[in-house]
């Protein structure tokens, strides 16, 4: 059946947007220049000013921003970054892609990222890095990273993908540890019309190792000094971005409300509810709830009209993918459960108050219905 409230809405979040995205486009088309011009130089600096970054750098994808941000620090064979299993596959790739081997450490039960304690337990000889993921859009606990990071000599790389804008102690998450990546997928809460990404860094040196990275490596055209890749954020979802960045604020903002009303409305159920941390402030990508028996929970909701989404069902210690690494199930029990309980619920700044309360209405329904 088609849903009543859909997991999210981008007809309606363009709608919104149509005419200045259509005045953006047009000024891009009408400068003839596509790749590496005046509105990914304007974005970058527009970004570094909005999450009080020394600097930012566009690059093709939040994978790549991943990945360019390790070898900027010079991360690679036979190197060590140990980060969580829950997230989407692309943090772990992005560690596989600079040639590091990715060792996963199980996640807090409660904010469901990346464990300190669990993180340094994983750390060997061969550590190099760190890097937490900020997921679900609620950062992860910054200032205990940064004391192990110190404490043990390591890089400390944020994966801000799912987290523009939430912050740890007044400092926006991407921009704590030495470089911080950005996905602009069109889910995120800041998306372009198609892919894109970028690097956050408080060091000259590191952004300029990104800059030559994302463009083959070159330090003037045609001289190539490192062996980069191709990764440059186009000029058309720059100034889409541009748009959308304008109004990142209040599309948190309201998101913050749903997830606010969300809580107010489910709270005293069988869900597990996410919670804000007391030193953090969280700007809800998703608003995903647990219970044990979370397939059952899906299909009441889906024969009532609300759709979700799993976000994730497979934890990646066990993905095809990373089966070099010898993981196996039963490694990380906090992060296996998750996986087996967490559902996301439809949550995007176009949603009203009435379409929230009636997912959370078929919520309270379809849990009395699957006892």
């Amino acid at each position: 059946m088609t849903p009543s409230v859909p997991f999210t809405d981008f007809k309606a979040h363009v709608r919104g947007l149509r005419g200045e995205l259509d005045a953006a486009i047009a000024r891009v088309l009408e400068s003839g220049w596509f790749i590496l011009g005046p509105e990914g130089e304007a974005l970058e600096r527009e970004l570094a000013e909005a999450f009080g970054s020394a600097h930012c750098v566009g690059v093709g994808n939040g994978t790549d921003a991943l990945q360019l941000a390790l070898e900027a620090l010079g991360i690679g064979a036979g190197d060590e970054v140990v980060t969580s299993p829950l997230s989407a596959a692309f943090s772990g790739l992005a560690i596989v892609r600079a040639g590091a081997r990715p060792v996963f450490a199980d996640v807090d039960d409660e904010t469901l990222t990346l464990s300190p304690a669990a993180a340094e337990a994983a750390i060997t000889d061969r550590t190099r890095a760190v890097m937490p993921v900020h997921l679900y859009g609620h950062p992860a606990d910054m200032e205990e990273f940064l004391e192990l990071a110190h404490a043990r000599g390591l890089r400390l790389v944020e994966d801000a993908c799912q987290a523009h804008l939430a912050r740890v102690g007044g400092r926006a998450a991407g921009t704590i540890g030495e470089v911080g990546a950005l996905s602009f997928y069109p889910t995120k809460n800041l998306g372009a019309l198609g892919d894109g990404g970028a690097v956050l860094t408080g060091s000259d040196e590191i952004a300029g190792r990104v800059r030559q990275l994302r463009n083959g490596g070159q330090s003037d055209r045609y001289h190539h000094d490192l062996p980069g890749t191709n990764s440059r954020l186009d000029e058309l979802q720059a100034a889409v971005l541009r748009v959308g960045l304008r109004h990142l604020r209040a599309w948190n903002e309201r998101r913050r409300a749903l997830a606010a009303l969300y809580t107010a409305e489910l709270e005293g159920t069988a869900l597990r509810l996410p919670r804000e941390q007391p030193w953090a402030r969280a700007v809800w990508h998703l608003f995903v709830v647990r219970h044990p028996r979370r397939d059952a929970l899906r299909e009441a909701l889906e024969r009532r009209g609300v759709a979700t989404l799993i976000h994730y069902p497979l934890p990646l210690h066990v993905q095809k993918a990373f089966a070099a690494l010898g993981g196996r199930a039963g490694d990380f029990p906090v992060a296996e459960r998750a996986c087996g309980e967490v559902l996301s619920l439809p949550l995007y700044p176009e949603m009203s108050d009435e379409e929230a309360r009636r997912v959370a209405a078929a919520a309270r329904a379809a849990l009395a219905e699957i006892g």
